[in-house]
């Protein structure tokens, strides 16, 4: 199959191996390969966002890449991104008409527009992901740019009304949505999407780099817990430092976030650790910084249990590679989560936002090792089972065969 991945920015794409944890085009990068691995045709088209990008490039893994200039070459919020798509899509259709894609599979709303422009009368099925909704977005109190509006209560991000019209019109238009979780197959199905074409496939974990054997990072006698910064404004981290003071003994390793020699400078991070000092935890809680993908899985396998009490997720790659590792977690029952963690057998699900009960329901885990060891095993077996990237990929697959067959009887017919 011939298989033509749009993704609205590019420079992120060339160093997707080395990016932080559970990053975007980090899932983007690894489908991609994981279909060149099943032996089909892959070309990521990306908009040109660097000066420096050249025009066509190769991903590690045969993945073939084509920038697309398509306004500035820099990166741009959606906003200021949604005026260059029409150009993006003229040229992409362009290429496709020499080029012809079996399918094309859009990831992000941006994306999906030019997608869908650029098929327009050459009879080409098109898949959409969107990786987060803003109808999912609004209701966590999360703002277009990523960060957490919880405290502030309504959501009055100018674009929102914009977005939310333009994701539903796309996921209309489109012969099918694929869904990263239960939860948006829901939201999409309250935008008017039709369930049959709703196909939920989650991302995947690279199971030969997280595996519960392999190198272990230092670490001290304490238990440890672990969360990973994603996206500081909103990852409940403040919630897990109120936690750990009623944890006794226990440390808390934040993972991720500004690179480590800006950590003092880092506002969210600054913040953080004085809550720490007020609670008299400053000893118990420290920062790594950024890191590599790479790094995680040994970071990983040195706690004992990985937090993640999230405001809003909608998959939750940390949570999948900590039960990858052999890990378990306890995290927040919201999004993703719901689908992943298998509550009382992979880890323990609780409501986001409340540190009393979080640490309540740490205290017992760490209190019971036997519990915590099986938790860990059968959360790696989940991981390897449900989410390995050939069984992610091979789902996807699927799903570009049902469109290409509706397709093929629309024209017959």
């Amino acid at each position: 199959m011939k298989i033509a991945l749009v993704a609205d920015e590019g420079s992120p794409l060339m160093h997707a191996a080395d990016t932080e944890p559970a990053s975007q085009e980090t899932r983007v990068a690894a489908l991609a390969c994981e279909l060149v691995k099943q032996k089909h045709d892959v070309t990521l088209f990306a908009r040109k966002d660097a000066p420096d990008l050249p025009d066509r490039a190769e991903l590690p893994g045969g993945v073939h890449v084509e920038f697309v200039a398509a306004g500035p070459a820099e990166g741009l919020p959606d906003e200021m991104l949604l005026p260059h798509m029409r150009t993006f899509a003229a040229r992409l259709a362009d290429i496709w008409r020499r080029q012809r894609p079996s399918v094309v599979h859009a990831i992000r709303w941006t994306s999906g527009l030019a997608a869908l422009a650029g098929t327009r009368d050459q009879g080409i099925p098109v898949v959409q992901t969107f990786h987060s909704l803003r109808v999912a977005e609004r209701r966590h109190h999360v703002s277009s740019d990523g960060s957490s509006r919880h405290a502030a209560g309504a959501d009055s991000d100018s674009g929102a009304t914009t977005r939310s019209r333009l994701e539903r019109a796309i996921a209309r238009s489109v012969d099918a949505v694929v869904a990263t979780s239960s939860e948006e197959m829901s939201d999409l199905a309250s935008l008017g999407v039709p369930r049959t074409a709703i196909s939920v496939v989650p991302f995947g974990v690279d199971t030969e780099l997280f595996t519960p054997e392999g190198p272990v990072a230092p670490r001290t006698e304490r238990p440890r817990l672990l969360a990973v910064a994603t996206h500081l404004e909103r990852d409940g981290l403040e919630t897990a430092v109120r936690a750990l003071a009623d944890i006794p003994d226990a440390e808390l390793l934040i993972v991720g976030g500004p690179p480590r020699p800006e950590l003092r400078h880092d506002k969210a991070c600054c913040g953080l650790a004085r809550l720490a000092a007020g609670l008299g935890v400053s000893d118990r809680l420290m920062f790594t910084g950024k890191i590599s993908h790479g790094s995680m899985p040994a970071l990983l396998r040195s706690a004992d249990l990985l937090v993640d009490v999230s405001w809003y997720e909608p998959f939750g790659m940390a949570v999948l590679e900590a039960m990858a590792c052999g890990t378990p977690v306890i995290a927040s029952a919201i999004g993703g989560h719901r689908d992943t963690v298998v509550d009382g057998t992979t880890g323990v699900l609780v409501p986001p936002g409340q540190p009393t009960l979080l640490a309540r329901r740490i205290r017992r885990l760490l209190a019971s090792p036997m519990l915590l060891e099986g938790y860990g095993i059968a959360a790696a077996d989940r991981a390897c089972a449900r989410y390995s990237w050939d069984r992610v990929g091979r789902e996807t697959v699927s799903v570009y065969e049902g469109v290409q067959r509706c397709s093929i009887q629309r024209s017959a017919a």
